[in-house]
């Protein structure tokens, strides 16, 4: 299911011209330059953001929207977040490191910027990959690949390493001369800074530490869940669990999430649906989702493994809330010494 909402920046006298473009545009400084440099030939440019799960959520955007808004771009934010997860679940083209599957959601996005470019009837799409910045998507035979797979073909136009790749449709029908692009290649930013200098393009975010699924503790808890649930039962909300809390696999048959704040407790609480959830009593402490079929020496064992984690000194019993099918019972254990053997074997990810 795919959503999309409109959100017009810059002036009101904003040139029309006969030649459009959709610049993919992550707010980023790459896709910025690109954007930038082809409106700065004359050609009409509509900025394009492909929302999913791991796009960030309402700060984002509007970090998003305040990127578009200093460009003078228009921007589009297209909420493809349901028909993604399948691309994560399924890709054709593999993971990189972690459960990141580059290759296919470049395609999966530039399909979008397609159809969005038939639409608007615009000409060709404009994205900030540069050649040799990421191992897995950005070398030369991948960006090949995913320009034929998106169906884009040479309508697709890399401006940062676009002397360094095949000519292109834009090049070809003089929409676009070589002089106007680039040759950037590698994974050094300067040639970017020293572009951003140049255009006056002094406010953008530093690189950050990238998409979540490219975290190796992330990608662990997924890997464990596409094992023990199935990869089509691991909808969005799974997707969202996995990213909160410690996680903890006990046995074959159930997993346990432990908050580690405030913020993750009432995550973990939104987010339980058919899950037992564990409370402590009277010491503060982290609310806990057990995911599974437990039995009830089970649920004593999470109890004193939860317990390890309460604002609780020495090793007295500490007493839970238990509720699991609409009931209700407590449980009191002994938190576990911080030193077992098992607590290691047991975390996911770390």
């Amino acid at each position: 299911m795919v959503k999309d909402s409109r959100h017009a920046s810059g002036p009101a006298s904003e040139e029309r011209t006969s030649i459009r473009a959709i610049a993919a545009f992550s707010g980023g400084l790459d896709s910025t330059l690109a954007a930038t440099l082809v409106h700065r030939t004359g050609i009409g440019v509509l900025l394009l953001h492909v929302k999913h799960l791991w796009s960030g959520g309402r700060e984002a955007e509007e970090r998003l929207r305040a990127a578009a808004d200093r460009v003078g771009l228009p921007l589009r934010i297209v909420d493809a977040s349901v028909d993604h997860l399948d691309v994560v679940r399924h890709p054709k083209h593999g993971y990189g490191a972690g459960v990141n599957p580059c290759v296919d959601c470049h395609i999966f996005m530039l399909k979008i910027a397609k159809r969005l470019m038939e639409e608007e009837g615009a000409h060709f799409v404009v994205t900030g990959e540069v050649l040799g910045q990421r191992p897995k998507s950005q070398h030369y035979k991948a960006l090949l690949e995913v320009a034929e797979e998106s169906g884009l073909g040479s309508r697709l136009v890399r401006p940062l390493s676009a002397n360094l790749l095949p000519d292109t449709l834009p090049v070809e029908r003089g929409w676009l001369r070589r002089e106007d692009l680039l040759s950037i290649q590698g994974r050094g930013r300067d040639a970017q800074q020293a572009l951003a200098e140049r255009l006056g393009i002094r406010d953008y975010p530093q690189p950050a530490g990238g998409c979540l699924l490219t975290e190796r503790v992330y990608a662990t808890r997924v890997r464990d869940a596409f094992a023990h649930v199935g990869k089509d039962n691991v909808g969005a909300e799974e997707f969202e669990l996995l990213g909160v809390g410690r996680h903890f696999r006990l046995s074959e048959d159930f997993k346990v999430i432990v908050g580690r704040d405030e913020g993750e407790n009432a995550a973990l609480t939104r987010l339980a649906g058919g899950r037992v959830r564990m409370e402590p009593v009277e010491v503060m402490g982290p609310t806990v989702l057990v995911e599974g079929l437990p039995s009830v020496d089970d649920l004593a064992l999470v109890a004193a493994l939860a317990s390890r984690y309460c604002d609780h000194a020495g090793r007295d019993p500490i007493q839970w809330r238990v509720l699991r099918s609409g009931s209700e019972t407590l449980l009191d254990a002994v938190p576990l010494d911080p030193a077992d053997p098992r607590i290691a074997g047991w975390r996911l990810g770390g």
